[in-house]
């Protein structure tokens, strides 16, 4: 069993910032490492945004991203508001419910009930795990994805029924044929107001001349089923709300949310498909969040907190243990480099960026969202991967990197016997999130900066004088290579 500090040191530090955030700067890793590793837990977990762009700002700046009628416009607003947020964890687990409870706007047409639904990710993901559920069924997006507007009494629509226990909530094999239509019974009369039912049937969700329509949620006690139903073993005369208190109840429920946070904040699991088959990576774990969860009320802050907590997540075992997904890469590398304080267009860049590396935003390939881990990695997706990560730290523009080259230049300057191309590896290594890499990829970005090339790029092109001074250009082409290595594309 690793032994682990009484007070956080700055590699756990740095672990818990990339799996509880984004990454930290070498300011944030200073800033957690002086207090106690607990305290560093608790402020992540109870962060509330106060450096987000005020929407008004937005509307005032940047209309398309206030209107948010397109897939990019949506995506783009979120990609904002991941890069400048002072509560990480809060959009990070925006991020982990809209990979489980997968909603594309490839069907919804229209960008904002998305944006609407990430609002709702935002206020509740951290709360119980029954009022995630009662908000996700009242969701307008979701009603829609899964056709729950079609959903009647006598004339069911079991889609949203199947995918509550299937994909949301229980998993394969813990609930019957019986049990899904008794759940698509509950939900009937779940439907959307402001539009009608052939404009939704014909995809046409829109109220011209005046732009999109924001959709509400609407009971119609008219078309609701309220005859009795048996769901999972209980009898009784049962609405939504009714079966997601039982769902809740069930250890498996408990268990399966739990895998699923081992897989986003742990370590990559086998895809969700084969989670029937074969056991938990680490039931340790997985007993740690599920003894939280119902000791709590299903809240899902407590069980975080316990396996942020646990030897599971502290162990050196657990530490570059996943792969990024597109979105972890690409805002990780812009919260290092900075100069997001407005609007800006390449916010657009790097949403589409993320489409390239396979993570499209708002459009899920499917109701099964991402399954993660080695799906990411592809030799067309690595490309992308390392062409961004080195483009954003190659930008001596940008003002974190130029403080970046900058710290790294002061700590040279100040170093007794000179600077060392060992020193200069570590000092990049260091500020670049305090990234532990293998001796082997030490030694070879350690010969690179030996060999001269430093000064001359990754590319070692002769022609390419690059940015700034040599000392610059130097230090700018040892990031470049260390974005590329295999540790920075795992978190």
């Amino acid at each position: 069993m690793t032994t682990i500090p009484a007070r956080a040191d700055y590699p756990l530090v740095a672990h818990l910032l990339r799996r509880a955030g984004f990454g930290g700067t070498s300011e944030d890793l200073r800033d957690f490492a002086s207090v106690d590793y607990e305290v560093a837990v608790d402020r992540l977990l109870d962060a509330v945004d106060t450096a987000s762009l005020p929407d008004d700002l937005i509307r005032r700046y940047h209309i398309d991203q206030s209107d948010l009628r397109t897939g990019p416009s949506a995506g783009s607003y979120w990609v904002g508001r991941m890069v400048t947020t002072d509560a990480p964890l809060v959009e990070k687990v925006a991020l982990f419910w809209h990979r489980i409870f997968a909603t594309a706007q490839t069907k919804l047409i229209q960008g904002k009930v998305m944006s609407t639904q990430i609002g709702m990710f935002r206020e509740y993901g951290l709360g119980s795990f029954r009022d995630i559920l009662v908000q996700l069924s009242k969701n307008p997006a979701m009603i829609l994805f899964l056709d729950n507007q079609d959903n009647h009494r006598g004339a069911i629509n079991e889609n949203y029924g199947r995918e509550i226990l299937e994909l949301f909530s229980m998993g394969v094999g813990n609930y019957t044929e019986e049990d899904v239509k008794e759940c698509a019974r509950a939900f009937t009369g779940w439907t959307v107001a402001n539009t009608d039912y052939m404009a939704i049937k014909m995809r046409n969700n829109t109220m011209r001349p005046y732009g999109y329509i924001a959709w509400q949620f609407k009971y119609d006690e008219s078309d609701h089923d309220d005859g009795e139903k048996t769901f999972l073993g209980r009898t009784g005369n049962f609405n939504g709300e009714d079966v997601i208190d039982i769902i809740c109840e069930q250890p498996a429920t408990a268990a399966f949310i739990a895998r699923h946070m081992y897989h986003y904040f742990v370590a990559d699991e086998l895809p969700v498909p084969q989670w029937p088959h074969f056991p938990p990576k680490d039931p340790e774990a997985i007993t740690v969040m599920t003894d939280a969860y119902f000791e709590s009320g299903y809240n899902i802050k407590a069980m975080l907190r316990a396996l942020f907590l646990s030897n599971s997540f502290k162990s050196d075992a657990a530490r570059y243990a996943r792969i990024k997904s597109p979105m972890e890469l690409i805002v990780g590398t812009l919260r290092l480099a900075g100069g997001y304080q407005w609007p800006s267009s390449d916010v657009y860049k790097a949403t589409a960026a993320s489409g390239f590396m396979g993570q499209a935003l708002l459009a899920p390939p499917s109701v099964e969202g991402w399954m993660g881990g080695s799906d990411w990695i592809s030799t067309g997706t690595m490309v992308q991967r390392v062409n961004f990560a080195s483009g954003i730290v190659g930008d001596l523009e940008r003002p974190g990197i130029r403080r970046l080259v900058d710290a790294i230049k002061t700590r040279a300057a100040h170093e007794k016997e000179g600077s060392t191309p060992e020193s200069l590896v570590g000092s990049c290594l260091e500020l670049l999130g305090r990234l532990d890499v293998s001796d082997e990829t030490r030694s070879d970005l350690v010969d690179f900066a030996t060999s001269g090339k430093a000064s001359r790029g990754p590319s070692d092109s002769e022609s390419d004088s690059g940015p700034g001074s040599d000392e610059d250009r130097s230090i700018i082409s040892i990031m470049q290579l260390i974005v590329a290595t295999r540790e920075y594309q795992l978190v």
